[in-house]
């Protein structure tokens, strides 16, 4: 009967684990066709204010000019990386913007065999009346010409993920960022100058998640269930974005240079416009691949932490307190930087004690993507802990019930953990860190039980200033 019931509880475990996520196990059999995907880009382009005329624009290739193959587990493979479609991307965002005149041009020498076989009809013919049927009337000319093409296509620009397993039964997520670039710019068929280039990027990313079952439930009898699932932003549809961004860039910057008119010239005001001015001035001050938190602009900085911690030692039941900690940070190299911190806080249980903690703390940190905006690291070193053990009551505890004798004070203490920052700016990161303390004493609690020494781990969130020099 037991073993039976062992098995049911694993299972009931791996069913709570993917609970939250039916379309796991749901496997479509039929999808409608459906109209087109709508990017989060085309609501701000198709709610451009109205032009005074509309721009004769002529594309006559937006081409691929990346030259990347699709990468497999066997090689590469003879598939391009990046849709080849990006013409007809780029003439439907046209048309939705509805500041330009769209012109034929890719397919021109199809339109003009079939003029020239409308052309011979009609010389061919006549009408009801008996006249010739009048000529075809000319072709409409450009008065700007849409060149540029995808750029660049970076696979695996950031990279990560996290996992764990307890007692057989694991879950693990990881994620890929990819990146793919536009550049487009308008010619002037006139005098063939170059009137404007605009450079727009959008992130692919993808995600999975596993979660799996692996446990021996008596002997000879191996419990084993996976699942899982991934998400993938479809490559082409990532294009179209950025393709539609860049239309919307080429507008607006086109009329702040007066290339173009609005057709009521308080439209300049409108939301759409100053939200891509805004976004303009904050793209412009900020370096994506020049964020390592250790660069000699940024050898130095302050910062304080705020969090929670908990006490893990001989008495059971321990609360959650309040910690606070301001630190100083020297950065010797883009991956490694050291940290002097001061903790105050406490530790406690429910009814047995409530200890307050002061410490310094020596800490070394190592970065695992030093020149990325966001980096994972990892910390340890060592300090020292005062510490005043006292009774829920504020009466000080000895170190033994049997000796009316007060603990002494001060001790040693290592620290180990992890964490990730994120860099807002060149002067200013955010991060979450997790540690746990190692008091080189039993003491905290004021009883002195068995081999292990107490500790505690805690969870803070913060962050740094970097004085830039």
């Amino acid at each position: 009967m037991w073993k039976i019931t062992s098995v049911g509880i694993y299972l009931l475990l791996f069913a709570l684990l993917i609970g939250c996520s039916p379309s796991l196990i749901e496997v479509p059999v039929e999808e409608p066709a459906s109209l087109g995907y709508i990017t989060s880009v085309h609501k701000e382009l198709t709610s451009l204010p109205s032009a005074k005329e509309p721009i004769v624009a002529a594309v006559y290739k937006f081409r691929d000019q990346t030259g990347q193959y699709k990468t497999s587990a066997s090689g590469v493979t003879w598939s391009t990386a990046v849709t080849q479609g990006a013409t007809s991307m780029l003439l439907k965002a046209l048309e939705d913007s509805k500041w330009f005149t769209v012109i034929e041009r890719e397919g021109l020498s199809n339109l003009l065999n079939e003029r020239k076989i409308i052309r011979s009809s009609r010389e061919n013919f006549m009408n009801g009346e008996g006249e010739k049927l009048p000529p075809l009337p000319p072709l409409l000319y450009a008065g700007v010409i849409l060149e540029g093409g995808i750029i660049s296509y970076e696979t695996n620009t950031v990279t990560g993920g996290i996992g764990a397993r307890y007692f057989g039964i694991g879950t693990s997520t990881q994620y890929r960022k990819d990146e793919v670039s536009i550049y487009l710019r308008a010619v002037s068929t006139q005098t063939g100058k170059v009137l404007k280039t605009v450079y727009t990027t959008k992130s692919i990313l993808s995600m999975s998640v596993d979660v799996n079952v692996y446990r021996y439930v008596r002997f000879k009898r191996l419990l084993e269930v996976e699942t899982g699932y991934s998400v993938n932003e479809p490559p082409q549809m990532c294009v179209l974005e950025a393709i539609e961004k860049a239309v919307l860039s080429l507008v607006v910057e086109g009329i702040m240079d007066k290339l173009w008119t609005l057709q009521n010239p308080q439209d300049i005001k409108l939301p759409v416009i100053v939200d891509y001015l805004k976004e303009k001035d904050q793209v412009e001050g900020r370096v994506d691949y020049d964020i390592s938190p250790n660069l000699a602009p940024r050898n130095f900085g302050i910062g304080l932490n705020g969090g929670l911690q908990q006490y893990v030692g001989d008495y059971r039941n321990a609360n959650r307190e309040p910690v606070i900690e301001p630190f100083f940070r020297f950065n010797f190299s883009p991956q490694f930087s050291i940290a002097l911190d001061g903790i105050y806080g406490k530790v406690s249980n429910e009814d047995k004690f409530s200890t307050r903690l002061n410490l310094v703390e020596l800490k070394g940190l190592w970065y695992l993507l030093p020149s990325q905006r966001i980096s994972p690291f990892f910390m340890g070193g060592g300090g020292m802990i005062k510490y005043f053990p006292q009774d829920p009551d504020g009466k000080d505890l000895p170190v033994d019930k049997s000796k009316d004798e007060p603990a002494p004070n001060f001790v040693m203490s290592a620290v180990y953990g992890a964490g990730v920052e994120y860099f807002l700016n060149r002067a200013w990161s955010f991060h979450l860190t997790v540690a746990n303390h190692y008091a080189f004493t039993d003491q905290l609690d004021g009883k002195i039980h068995g081999k292990l020494k107490d500790s505690f781990f805690d969870a803070k969130l913060g962050f740094t200033y970097y004085l830039v020099h």
